[in-house]
């Protein structure tokens, strides 16, 4: 997103309390604040600053984590959002962009792919408190009149993508092949889930920072589903990496992990209506992020 917007002309501030995130990832032309996004300073820096445009990844993104501690989520998650929405409210933020996720909030959905007025029924503290942003974000677009969208993500991959939450998987199988290690899939591998590379997701947050924006009341009026539509199960996405690397590992079964859903495929029917598309397939993003993984790999054993 940082690179998006740089190209684009604009200014750009990316606060990160590289927990996970990595400062080599920062592009050379935007501002960076290591920064917690619960720290009182970072909410004195949005009012000094008076940011147009605020757009917010920062989240812990990880399913089992949740599970395993859901005040730490909610602290991230709930009370770090808070701090920067009040920011952005005394500020004067022109609008809002908020990452929320189409993989959770819906829970396990009836209706496949699934649009974004389904019925909301989270099965995990992550998606209770993804679900809790849009609400808390409606809340102050109606009382205080701060302008919003929020964009439902599936599961988005690709270069620069590190090891970690669901999405991770990606990272986790290319690096698997690259070291010669056998593929770990928890349950039987029919899980569900859409997968979109992380350009087409760039250019979703792009339209979302200008578009116009509906007027009617509602979460779902904010909400844009951001995937592909197309159904991808983790033994297919297994077999299509393994094609790519061009090598078989072999595979180990484990047990499912508490929390994760089984079917997630998103209906994007809402953002398509407003011209945007996913550009790159799912073999195309596949052999880009492999080929990425591969390339730093060496490049780190050669140094």
């Amino acid at each position: 997103m940082a690179d998006a917007h740089l190209s684009r002309g604009d200014r750009v501030w990316v606060m990160d309390d590289l927990s996970s995130g990595r400062l080599d990832n920062v592009p050379a032309g935007a501002e960076f604040v290591e920064m917690d996004i619960a720290d009182p300073r970072a909410a004195r820096l949005i009012r000094d600053v008076g940011f147009d445009l605020i757009n917010h990844h920062a989240a812990q993104i990880d399913v089992r984590a949740s599970v395993a501690d859901p005040v730490a989520d909610a602290r991230v998650n709930i009370a770090g959002l808070l701090n920067v929405l009040e920011a952005s409210r005394e500020s004067g933020t022109r609008r809002f962009v908020f990452v929320s996720s189409g993989g959770v909030v819906y829970g396990e959905p009836e209706t496949y792919p699934t649009p974004e007025n389904a019925p909301k029924q989270p099965v995990s503290p992550y998606g209770v408190s993804k679900l809790s942003g849009e609400s808390y974000l409606n809340y102050y677009r109606e009382v205080h009149g701060l302008d919003y969208v929020a964009l439902r993500y599936g599961n988005v991959y690709g270069p620069r993508q590190d090891p970690h939450g669901e999405a991770g998987v990606v990272a986790i199988f290319c690096n698997r092949l690259i070291e010669g290690k056998p593929l770990t899939i928890y349950g039987d591998g029919e899980q569900v889930r859409d997968y979109v590379y992380v350009e087409d997701v760039a250019s979703a947050n792009l339209m979302a920072s200008e578009m116009v924006l509906e007027k009617r009341p509602g979460m779902d009026a904010r909400a844009y589903n951001v995937g592909t539509q197309n159904p991808t199960s983790v033994n297919t996405l297994a077999t299509l990496l393994e094609e790519i690397a061009g090598v078989h590992r072999g595979r180990v079964h484990r047990d499912e992990r508490p929390g994760d859903v089984r079917r997630n495929t998103l209906d994007t029917a809402r953002i398509r209506a407003l011209g945007w598309a996913p550009a790159h397939n799912l073999r195309e993003g596949l052999t880009r992020t492999f080929r990425h993984i591969a390339s730093c790999r060496a490049k780190a054993g050669a140094a």
